[in-house]
């Protein structure tokens, strides 16, 4: 089995979380990439693809890579952010990316905290309807701590059983 480890990261968080995906991975030839310096997705049966969500969404750069993955393809998303694991901005970025992917094989999703960019924080404090979202990203400034990279990992070595299996 050949797995792509891909992501695009902003401030590192996404990196970081790759990194700990990647070294998840077992019995398997991998390759660990940034986005913008994939060439070939082809030769690869599964695609971990990650991003950092930016207001509820998928970051351009990041959705114009998800259009290009080939139907049929094992493809397992993660991402990083601000909100609190299973809240409803990762959440909505989820969905965005799984309409993004023409593969019909996404077999899986991980999401974690991430440290927010101060001047982000600082900007969006200024407006009244972010003012709860920013209290609540303010508290991922240590994130991802080593229990999130644990369970990355252990996320890896799902998806590439599930990818096995199929």
């Amino acid at each position: 089995m050949k797995v792509l480890v891909t992501y695009h990261s902003n401030t590192g968080n996404t990196e970081t979380l790759a990194e700990a995906i990647y070294e998840g991975i077992e019995e398997a030839e991998k390759k660990l990439v940034p986005m913008k310096d994939v060439d070939e997705l082809e030769d690869f049966d599964l695609l971990f693809c990650g991003f950092p969500v930016q207001a509820c969404s998928v970051p351009p750069k990041a959705g114009s890579f998800l259009k290009q993955v080939p139907p049929g393809k094992s493809v397992a998303i993660f991402a990083t952010h601000g909100s609190f694991r299973g809240g409803q901005l990762a959440i909505t970025a989820f969905y965005e990316a799984l309409t993004l992917v023409s593969s019909d094989r996404v077999i899986g999703t991980f999401g974690c905290r991430g440290k927010v960019k101060m001047s982000v924080l600082e900007d969006l404090s200024k407006k009244p309807e972010f003012k709860g979202w920013v209290a609540e990203a303010r508290s991922a400034v240590q994130h991802p701590d080593d229990a999130d990279l644990q369970d990355a990992k252990d996320f890896a070595r799902m998806m590439t059983a599930k990818a096995r299996s199929l």
